[in-house]
């Protein structure tokens, strides 16, 4: 019988065994510690530049078919629907920045995770350079312009060229780069513990955790009192009958894949056909409200333990561009912080060892984010119902 290890578990052993062989290793041998390090030093070193070359071709594959399918549209069901999402994952940006930047200060002390213990940072044993096709904001403006232009010229070939683009990046996120995450972060998490840094960053881990939990049923309160608020209905009640999409989202990581359970209790709040038919699939791609709390909160963890500055009208532009960013992210684990790796390394000067610190903070409760996003689908489509127009209704 075959025992298949979920992602998130592979990522939790990867770092338990990095902190047991960095902290064991050098008590026993010095010099095998320092080699066996180099090795996997040597291994995060590749994968962060094929992560790097990938990262404008993910941007290219998701947003450009992204806006052009949502140029597709039935007209005013889709503005609004569209409108709804984007300001529904701003907001939820803004309060994970306001909330992380309130009380993560007082567990994380600015840079206290760069003392290094005594030891220097492991070294690879070469360097390799993989340069990117194009820069990060290049691959975002060429997949605004491909996107708009196709849906105005309604573009059947280009597109058809991009969705067997997009299904090919997604193959190399799933066959490539989710299988071989969890060894990256061994890497990353091996070498913090060889320069003593580890123990800080796993606390810090559990603190931002319980934010982001918290912070997640905040954003669905507020989503759902709106639309209790707008259809006269207890919120509560509306929450209690979208439990299953939240629980089946948890379970499979995927808004794509949780579509049908969502689009059946949305139906039960009381929300037309018409609408939920149209926009339940629509908001599993477009609405990632759970998923930017994450990723605001944890990239302001972050930067926090590495003594960088935090600016609200530069995370502001962050937020802005992350809801456009994550349009269509692929629907397996961790395809929004995948997509959001560009951002960043651009507009927050994050290295690599950042992005893999980001990347298993974010993969730590990825199914959460996921199970926020298409719980808050069902308050979404309640509301494009009541502002819709009475023929679509």
């Amino acid at each position: 019988m075959k025992i298949k290890i979920g992602l998130i578990w592979r990522i939790l052993i990867a770092i338990a065994l990095a902190v047991l062989l960095g902290w064991s290793l050098p008590q026993l041998n010095e010099t095998f510690a320092e080699r066996f390090g180099r090795i996997f030093a040597t291994f995060t070193m590749i994968f962060g530049g094929f992560l790097n070359f990938v990262v404008p071709l993910i941007i290219l594959a998701f947003i450009a078919p992204g806006i052009a399918k949502l140029g597709k549209g039935s007209g005013k069901l889709l503005g609004l629907a569209t409108v709804f999402a984007y300001v529904s994952t701003i907001v939820a940006g803004i309060l994970a920045y306001f909330a992380a930047t309130n009380i993560l200060p007082n567990f994380i002390h600015t840079g206290e995770t760069n003392i290094s213990g005594g030891r220097s940072p492991l070294e690879s044993f070469f360097e390799l350079e993989l340069t990117p096709l194009m820069g990060v904001m290049t691959a975002l403006l060429l997949a605004f312009v491909l996107g708009i232009g196709m849906a105005s010229i309604n573009s059947k070939s280009m597109l058809s060229f991009f969705d067997e683009f997009n299904l090919l990046i997604e193959k190399v996120i799933s066959y490539i780069i989710i299988p071989l995450l969890p060894f990256h972060i061994f890497g990353i998490f091996l070498n913090m513990t060889y320069t003593g840094e580890a123990a800080k960053v796993l606390s810090v881990f559990a603190m931002v955790f319980v934010m982001i939990i918290i912070l997640h049923f905040v954003m669905l309160t507020i989503q759902y009192l709106t639309a209790g608020a707008l259809n006269k209905k207890n919120p509560f009640r509306l929450m209690k009958t979208m439990a299953p999409a939240y629980m089946t989202a948890i379970g499979t990581q995927s808004s794509a894949a949780t579509i049908p359970v969502t689009l059946r209790q949305a139906k039960k709040t009381g929300a037309s056909d018409k609408v939920t038919d149209f926009t339940i699939p629509l908001f599993a791609t477009i609405h990632l409200s759970g998923s930017t709390i994450t990723l605001v909160s944890c990239s302001i963890g972050v930067l926090l333990m590495n003594g960088m500055p935090i600016e609200f009208s530069d995370y502001f532009l962050f937020i802005l561009m992350l809801g456009v960013t994550m349009i269509a992210a692929p629907g397996v684990p961790g395809g929004a912080v995948m997509a959001a790796v560009g951002l960043l390394k651009s507009m927050l000067h994050f290295d690599e060892s950042m992005v893999a610190l980001m990347i298993a903070l974010y993969m730590a409760q990825d199914s959460f984010g996921t199970a926020t996003n298409v719980t808050g689908d069902g308050a979404l489509a309640m509301i494009v119902d009541r502002f819709s127009p009475r023929e679509k209704r």
